[in-house]
């Protein structure tokens, strides 16, 4: 009899590197499963023999969040796709985070995935998924990418769920920086109902407070990017910190999530999701910054995250 090792839920591990960093990619939905500097976490991620859980470090396509009833019409026709959040009637967070992506390329500070995204149920196109993941020496860059390589047009969004920390013991002890003017108003199935002023809420965050007992699970936009056309949203405490930012131009939407919907034990303890979003929830229903791909068309960004102390 031969001996075999077991495989990871997960999948296959692809582990890169630079000075002190380490980032390790899966094949399962082609994610981050883990991102350390100095030995000390920068992402909250999962063991090698579990699968991710709450979406964590999962990449969200043809699109981020969710569509409510998982019906949309798209070129005049009407589309059923599978409820993936049955508790809330909900399409959830696209269609490859489960997939089993390929390896297209890995040095020592780089590594590359695909997954080409066939039609299926309420889905009609074909897509060319790739991500690049690059460690420097400020940190992780990321580069998503979606080409139409069918015969029909393809609506497109795109998501990631990281959950950036710097060690924590709660989210409750973190300075928050989210230089967001609007946030989104939702019902109860999650899905935005309208768009209000962040001034005078609990979710104003311009000015860097302590999160405390706030309960975050809000998308927000009208992001205010610096000089170099990105946008920042930061934890820290002391002189740690680790920061998500991205294009302000691909990403006008960003998820903030504090964890308290999260079992017992991790609810709010297993750092904090930002995700960069293309478009916000229910995009493929209401066309809200919705992308549409023609045949031959690519769609890309940049997102990324930097850390210090």
């Amino acid at each position: 009899m031969t001996d075999t090792q077991p495989i990871s839920p997960s999948g296959e591990q692809w582990s890169i590197s630079r000075g002190d960093q380490r980032l390790t990619v899966v094949s399962v939905g082609g994610g981050i499963r883990s991102y350390d500097a100095a030995g000390r976490p920068v992402l909250h991620g999962y063991p090698v023999d579990a699968k991710a859980d709450a979406g964590r470090g999962q990449l969200l396509m043809p699109w981020p969040n969710r569509i409510a009833d998982g019906r949309y019409t798209f070129d005049g026709k009407q589309q059923q796709l599978p409820l993936t959040e049955p508790a809330r009637h909900n399409a959830s967070h696209g269609l490859v985070r489960w997939e089993q992506w390929s390896l297209v390329d890995l040095s020592d500070s780089v590594v590359t995935t695909s997954f080409r995204l066939m039609p299926g149920p309420g889905w009609d196109a074909i897509l060319d998924l790739q991500v690049r993941y690059e460690l420097t020496d400020d940190g992780l860059t990321v580069t998503p990418s979606a080409t139409n390589v069918g015969t029909v047009r393809a609506p497109f969004g795109f998501g990631a769920h990281p959950y950036l920390t710097i060690g924590e013991d709660t989210v409750d002890e973190l300075e928050l920086s989210l230089p967001a003017s609007e946030y989104l108003a939702v019902d109860e199935q999650l899905l935005p109902t309208r768009t209000h002023p962040v001034a005078g809420s609990d979710f104003d965050f311009r000015d860097p407070r302590q999160i405390g007992d706030a309960e975050i699970d809000t998308a927000f936009t009208g992001l205010v990017a610096d000089g170099d056309g990105r946008w920042r949203v930061s934890i820290g405490s002391g002189e740690r910190s680790t920061t998500l930012w991205a294009e302000a131009d691909s990403f006008p939407y960003a998820q903030v999530f504090t964890g308290d919907s999260l079992p017992a034990g991790r609810a709010r303890r297993t750092g904090v999701a930002v995700e960069p979003m293309s478009c916000p929830a229910g995009a493929f229903a209401t066309g809200t910054a919705l992308v549409v791909l023609e045949p031959g068309d690519t769609w890309s960004g940049n997102w990324g995250i930097s850390h210090e102390g």
